[in-house]
């Protein structure tokens, strides 16, 4: 039979309620006593209830972790990366999906997460000065990934300076003609677009540093899937001088781009580079040069974030650099191979 609360206080030599307060951590007893019960408790294999402790200190030990899409790789990694940290601290995690206009007036409109969570953990949204007002008038501690808003603990990437690092990686190589490949976000989606606009300045920022024009034709916006990266490199390829590498806004785009070079019969990176962006799961496996923005690092800064606001630290923001990570999708243009080999 698994030991009681009061045989506890016995061991203890304390009352009930005072066992009570001391493992639920709530104020009001020396620091003595609570050791002492906590050392009977320990002794005797006495667990306390969660679900009495909640009821107790009126927390759910629960954080909801808001993003507009499940099904995407980026999403999963940032959910997972957090949830190792609020695992550890003793949350649980509740999900939830804003995929549609609909959906996220909805979730916004009505007090869905009073009772139900201490804190959320909000992706890739653009909060409006009013929704991120309803969250907190709920009582929940915030946290961003990839925005900012003041107020509210936030992480967010140095994308600007992500995009100048692809582009000038081609431009060192010897590239001049040298395209864009973005993302267009679909009709209705409830994205703020704002990491993938600040990869197209860094681009363009990065050719004007080079002396190089910008060309229009060279800029393309798509939704972000393989199929969609695959169609745009094939219009790319149809320009009367076309282009020898791109800076794509996201792995999966480079991955389309590269199945349409090698698909024609182009050599990657023989006759066109390419850059990615995400340093995707299957990067490695398609050696595929890409930026690495941390996507686990994003998660787990963002739930330390949440945490430390929990036990009343004020909100702070974080960035973090892009790196460049070189495998084998670029190269220096054919002309300049052929003029080093000539020399």
């Amino acid at each position: 039979m698994p030991p009681t609360v009061e045989q506890v206080a016995e061991r203890a030599k304390v009352s009930v309620s005072t066992v009570s307060r001391a493992l639920r951590d709530i104020p009001g007893i020396s620091a003595a006593t609570r050791k002492r019960v906590q050392e009977a408790a320990e002794e005797l294999g006495y667990a306390i209830s969660p679900s009495a402790s909640r009821l107790a200190t009126g927390r759910t030990r629960t954080v909801a972790v808001v993003v507009p899409l499940l099904a995407k790789w980026f999403f999963a990694e940032v959910i997972a990366a957090a949830g190792r940290v609020l695992s550890q601290a003793g949350y649980d995690v509740l999900l939830v999906e804003l995929s549609t206009p609909e959906l996220r007036e909805a979730f916004f409109a009505g007090p869905r997460l009073h009772g139900r969570s201490d804190a959320v953990l909000v992706v890739a949204l653009q909060l409006a000065p009013d929704e991120l007002a309803a969250l907190q008038g709920q009582g929940q501690a915030v946290a961003l990934v990839g925005s900012e808003r003041e107020g509210a603990s936030s992480v967010r990437v140095e994308d600007r300076a992500g995009g100048r690092a692809a582009t000038r990686h081609l431009l060192n190589l010897g590239h001049e003609r040298i395209a864009f490949l973005g993302i267009r976000e679909a009709e209705g989606s409830p994205l703020g677009g704002v990491p993938p606009a600040e990869r197209l300045q860094g681009y363009r920022e990065a050719l004007v540093e080079a002396g190089l024009p910008e060309e229009p034709a060279l800029e393309a916006a798509v939704e972000n899937t393989v199929d969609a990266g695959a169609a745009a490199m094939s219009a790319f390829l149809t320009a009367a001088e076309p282009p020898t590498a791109v800076v794509a806004a996201s792995d999966e785009l480079a991955f389309g781009a590269v199945a349409t070079l090698r698909g024609v019969g182009l050599s990657v990176p023989g006759d066109f580079s390419v850059v990615g962006y995400d340093n995707h799961e299957l990067a490695g496996a398609v050696s595929l040069t890409t930026m690495d923005h941390g996507v686990a690092e994003q998660g787990r800064r963002a739930a330390e974030a949440i945490l430390g606001a929990l036990s009343g630290a004020p909100a702070s923001s974080g960035r973090i650099e892009p790196r460049l990570v070189v495998r084998g999708t670029t190269a220096p243009p054919r002309r300049l191979r052929r003029a080093a080999q000539t020399n």
